[in-house]
C-alpha cells in the first residue's frame, strides 16, 4: 500500500504486481487504508488467477497491518495461495513492489499537479493502464508487461 496527498487529503493505493512480466494486476484506490481496500484487491486477483497454470502462487507484501490480518491470509488460504512477508524492516525484500511504486510515482504523481482527489483517481487509472499495456521494458524485450505476458500464451 502506498499512501499520497492531494490536496490536503489522502488517498491509498493496494496494488498486485505479478513477477513474471511486472503487470499490476490487480489494485484497489481508496480514500482510507482500510482491511477492506486489500480484500477487495484480492477478490480480483482471485478472479484474474483463475486457471492459473502455477501450481500455488506466492503473494508476497511487506509487513503492513493488512497482511497480518486473520480475514486476509485466511482468504489467501482458502484460495490455496502462500503467503510471503518481508522481514521486519527490510524493505529490499520488497524491492519489486518498492521499485514499482518509485517509477509511478516519478513518471505520474510527482509530474502533475491535480485539481481533485477524484481527477488523481481517474489519472492514476489511466497510468496503470498505460503501464500495462503502452510502457515497453527492457527486461520484458521491448514489449508491454501484456504485451509479453498474451505473447508467451500464443507461444506455448
Amino acid at each position: 500500500v502506498t499512501e499520497f496527498n492531494i490536496k490536503g487529503e489522502k488517498v491509498y493505493l493496494s496494488p498486485i504486481l505479478d513477477l513474471y512480466n511486472q503487470e499490476i494486476i490487480s489494485y484497489t484506490i481508496t480514500d482510507r487504508p482500510q482491511v477492506s481496500m486489500v480484500m477487495e484487491m484480492l477478490k480480483v486477483a482471485f478472479k484474474r488467477l483463475r486457471g492459473c497454470s502455477q501450481p500455488q502462487p506466492v503473494l508476497h507484501s511487506d509487513q503492513g497491518w493488512q497482511y497480518q490480518m486473520g480475514i486476509y491470509q485466511q482468504a489467501l488460504k482458502v484460495q490455496g495461495l502462500s503467503q510471503s512477508m518481508s522481514r521486519k524492516g527490510n524493505c529490499l525484500d520488497n524491492a519489486v513492489m518498492e521499485n514499482w511504486f518509485g517509477i509511478m510515482k516519478t513518471e505520474f504523481f510527482y509530474q502533475k499537479k491535480f485539481s481533485d482527489v477524484q481527477s488523481f483517481k481517474t489519472e492514476l487509472k489511466d497510468y496503470i493502464h498505460y503501464y500495462n499495456h503502452d510502457r515497453i521494458k527492457e527486461k520484458l524485450k521491448g514489449l508491454s508487461p501484456v504485451q509479453y505476458r498474451t505473447q508467451s500464451l500464443v507461444l506455448t
